[in-house]
């Protein structure tokens, strides 16, 4: 699954074998019967690979996702070919420093290049695709990249939701988006499932409550995100579906204030029996 359009999948033949060999019970299905199947998932919101310091170093990025092992991250503002980032195409950087297979989308195009989510995976990938996100304003649109993985052990297909909702005050934009987002995951709706992203709103806004509906978050209670230097407030989430099928055995926000604007949050989440 190699593709030359707005989405690409990034090195994924030859990347495919060479993790095969390094992660041959991930990558091959290959884990002990008895070990309980779990997923390491890091969301990301990269700022374009620039630093609070100003300088564009995607080395620093890689570090930052390298140091806790993720099984699959979603980046957010991520650069392909535009000037403002050294025309690099960063989602195929970031997969060579971390080992990974990227799906990039474009939702925008910006300075020559593309702009949009990302997302870098361990696990073989099985099938991808962008959903545009509903638009109330002129400027930025957004998407939803949604990605099917051949799960780790005997997990089966997992699906990822990767995505950036609207910054501005109302809430309108971002509830439309969140109600999209459940329709698409209730067209499946006992496959494991999980959304990362820069929701851009606060753990007890209308648009979290939404998403409390039929998600269950990975971090109950807050865990601010943002200003990078000193964070307040939670934008940034993980969260899970169907109801009873993931145990969160981990969550944290990374202490990095200066690769990006944002700090990211990480969670290692255990698949567990239709019966809870």
């Amino acid at each position: 699954m190699i593709r030359d359009r707005s989405g690409i999948v990034v090195g994924f033949r030859p990347l495919v074998a060479a993790l095969a060999l390094s992660f041959p019970a991930v990558v091959a299905g290959t884990a002990r019967a008895d070990e309980p199947v779990r997923l390491r998932v890091l969301s990301y919101n990269i700022h374009h690979g620039r630093g609070m310091d100003d300088v564009i170093d995607l080395g620093r990025i890689a570090r930052v996702i390298n140091e806790v092992r993720p099984d699959v991250v979603a980046l957010q503002e991520v650069d392909r070919g535009v000037e403002r980032s050294g025309r690099i195409d960063v989602p195929a950087e970031l997969a060579r420093l971390t080992g990974t297979v990227a799906v990039f989308e474009r939702n925008i195009t910006h300075q020559g290049g593309d702009y949009g989510n990302a997302l870098l995976s361990k696990l073989p990938i099985l099938d991808s695709r962008n959903v545009p996100l509903p638009s109330h304003h002129e400027g930025e649109r957004r998407g939803c990249l949604v990605v099917d993985l051949d799960g780790p052990g005997d997990a089966g297909p997992i699906r990822i939701f990767a995505t950036h909702f609207d910054y501005r005050r109302d809430d309108g934009e971002r509830l439309d988006s969140a109600a999209l987002i459940a329709g698409l995951a209730a067209e499946e709706p006992d496959r494991p499932t999980v959304l990362m992203g820069d929701l851009n709103a606060l753990p007890d806004s209308a648009v979290l409550r939404r998403f409390d509906e039929s998600w269950a978050r990975a971090n109950p209670e807050p865990m601010p995100t943002f200003p990078v230097a000193e964070p307040t407030r939670q934008i940034d989430y993980i969260l899970l579906r169907p109801e009873g099928r993931w145990r969160t055995v981990e969550v944290r926000v990374l202490d990095e204030a200066v690769a990006s604007d944002h700090r990211p949050i990480f969670a290692v989440l255990e698949l567990v029996g239709d019966e809870g």
